[in-house]
């Protein structure tokens, strides 16, 4: 049974939105099974940027042992790993692990995007099998913004480790639905708990349309309204802070 849980808050970012705190990024390359490479990179917590915790505590072991796959938006808008680099250096300033990836056709990543994002499917499992193997993490935490939100979903039941699930702008409208129709269903139905985070103007899903879909959910899901912010703003670098904080409250109850 779904929860709906609608949390009307406004938001601001506590550091400037244009320059994210720095932390250890590596570049690195995946290779999907059809035969694409992505150019992936990685932020990993240091000493000298985790922030100190008085003693240690369940949950940074927890965040320790996690990993969060981060899956930019539309790519035939613009979107890239690029604008999800704020949030991923906060997040490893807060303990947590963090990956970008471009998906196909972007960036330095070989292929061809495409218009509904089926393909690029395949990327976000090829990703977290990279995670999986090659990083000491038991868990994951996958998020994806605008598009990459109903992308991101369609690959929940298809990774083992993937503990939680993430949207940012969820596009659920009808104008939507004719390009991403075919994620909502495999992103509603998956059982692994899940966070959609909306602004409450945003112009792609009404919050008429978000709530009923949340209820529709199988498992627990919640829901997270930013009081009077649009889609596009919500995406941006002005609410990095926000959504790190509420990524990581999200990630604490898993």
């Amino acid at each position: 049974m779904a929860t709906a849980l609608s949390n009307l808050s406004r938001g601001s970012s506590s550091s400037s939105p244009m320059t994210p705190p720095r932390s250890a990024m590596e570049s690195c390359f995946v290779s999907t099974r059809d035969g694409i490479v992505l150019h992936a990179r990685l932020f990993k917590p240091t000493p000298t940027t985790a922030e100190p915790s008085p003693s240690p505590s369940p949950s940074a072991s927890a965040q320790a042992a996690t990993a969060v796959v981060l899956v930019h938006p539309y790519s035939k808008l613009g979107g890239c790993q690029v604008i999800m680099h704020g949030i991923a250096s906060r997040l490893s300033i807060k303990g947590l692990t963090a990956v970008t990836f471009d998906m196909r056709g972007v960036g330095r990543s070989t292929g061809k995007s495409s218009i509904t994002g089926i393909p690029e499917i395949e990327d976000v499992v090829a990703v977290c099998n990279w995670v999986s193997d090659n990083l000491p993490v038991d868990r994951i935490l996958l998020v994806g913004s605008s598009a990459g939100a109903p992308i991101a979903g369609s690959a929940l039941d298809h990774l083992e480790k993937v503990v939680g699930y993430v949207s940012i702008g969820y596009p659920f409208g009808l104008a939507a639905s004719f390009l991403f129709g075919k994620h909502y269903k495999p992103t509603l139905k998956a059982r692994k708990p899940k966070l959609f985070i909306m602004g409450s103007a945003d112009w792609f899903t009404s919050v008429r349309q978000l709530k009923s879909k949340v209820k529709s959910c199988d498992g627990r899901a919640e829901m997270h309204l930013i009081q009077g912010a649009g889609h596009f703003e919500v995406e941006g670098p002005a609410f990095d802070s926000v959504m790190v904080n509420l990524i990581v409250e999200f990630h604490e109850t898993l």
